[in-house]
């Protein structure tokens, strides 16, 4: 039977109808354990007793208002991403590439309110991924994922990943910025050093340059830290987040120091839905939860059960995985056979994770997982290492 859905997705042939935890549960009646976690959105797994309860307390009052009005829940989300971070000032939207797009209107906008109008390029990293906009595809500059849908907005240069000397070399008297993921997550799990993002937060710092730090996949604690950059002990001008800050319910941020938001004025940026009562509910309640479950300690636990099993598996198994990368619940495996051999192969074994660029496998368990289950998932993908006949 043919779909309605526009075919923009090859997607596995399972449809879950319930999970619970670290499982889902398909509609025949099988378990799945999920090790992608929506793409790094479910952090604290499916059907939590306390976000539920959010939701329900919740849903019978008010859904929606639009930001005409005050929202006293968006205040007391945005206060608490600030009391945690760098961040002075919080704009609430949608999605994670909503988000991205903002922080690019927000840095432009930041020159532009000074008078350095023509001040408005940005300067990326190859591998990036910022989103599906065109705005985000183009900062991304990855071919694989625009082309078709050009002309590409300009105002965007992209360097080697990593690269002092080129990123160097780019900057410009019209550069606004750079836009960076700390770990590239749909580029393979490719962490930045910490001393090379200590490096380029001295030199946008001695060119007046604005630091935008995409964390959408890699932020909310996902790495043991609220956000990856932490570990390098920097401060960034403006932060992307969404996926994980609303468990599963839609939500995204900019978050940004007081001067980079400064061109920021009434009627230079909206959102119809962004920051509602409802998503903001359960954004504040997933913060709270993460603090009152101690979900960090779990985090560095598991991440370390996690690596020294795949080390197991390599050793196993060198003719198929090469390596392991990453940090935290943020986890790669170098393939030397075909990535999505393996991830179907594990999905045949009950054991869901996701495909990334540079032939890695992702690793995005939820965040409160047991040990039990990170074990299981590890067993499972031997099972399905094994079952690969090279």
């Amino acid at each position: 039977m043919s779909s309605f859905i526009m075919n923009t997705y090859n997607r596995y042939p399972v449809s879950f109808v319930n999970g619970k935890g670290s499982w889902l549960k398909s509609e025949n009646g099988d378990d799945y354990l999920d090790f992608a976690a929506g793409i790094a959105v479910n952090i604290l797994g499916h059907n939590h007793p306390k976000l539920n309860k959010a939701m329900i307390e919740n849903v019978d009052k008010i859904w929606h208002l639009s930001n005409l009005y005050k929202i006293p829940e968006q205040e007391k989300l945005a206060e608490k991403l600030c009391s945690l971070s760098f961040a002075e000032k919080v704009f609430f939207c949608n999605s994670g590439a909503e988000a991205v797009e903002g922080a690019i209107k927000v840095a432009r906008k930041y020159f532009y309110s000074k008078g350095e109008i023509l001040r408005n390029e940005i300067i990326t990293f190859s591998g990036s991924f910022h989103g599906r906009t065109l705005a985000t595809l183009a900062a991304a500059g990855n071919p694989n994922y625009s082309e078709g849908f050009g002309p590409m907005p300009e105002g965007f240069i992209s360097v080697p990943f990593a690269d002092h000397d080129a990123f160097k070399r780019a900057i410009n008297k019209n550069t606004a910025a750079v836009l960076l993921e700390t770990i590239q997550g749909e580029g393979g799990i490719r962490v930045l050093p910490d001393n090379c993002l200590k490096e380029i937060r001295k030199i946008c710092t001695d060119n007046g340059i604005l630091l935008i730090i995409d964390e959408v996949q890699s932020g909310m604690y996902r790495t043991g830290s609220l956000f990856a950059y932490d570990w390098a002990s920097i401060e960034p001008d403006i932060v992307t987040i969404a996926k994980a800050i609303g468990g599963g319910f839609p939500l995204g941020a900019i978050l940004t120091n007081e001067k980079a938001s400064q061109g920021m004025v009434n009627g230079t940026h909206g959102s119809t839905f962004g920051g509602n009562p409802l998503a903001c509910t359960i954004g504040k309640k997933v913060l709270d939860t993460i603090e009152d479950e101690d979900i960090v300690s779990n985090v560095k636990t598991i991440s370390q059960i996690i690596f020294e099993g795949l080390e197991v598996l390599l050793k196993k198994h060198g003719n198929k995985i090469s390596g392991v990368r990453g940090k935290g619940l943020m986890i790669g495996i170098e393939c030397l056979e075909k990535n999505s051999v393996i991830t179907e192969e594990a999905f045949k074994e009950g054991l869901l994770l996701v495909n990334a660029g540079d032939n890695v496998i992702r690793m995005l368990p939820p965040l409160n997982i047991s040990q039990l289950d990170a074990e299981a998932g590890i067993q499972k993908l031997d099972q399905a290492l094994s079952n690969i006949k090279i």
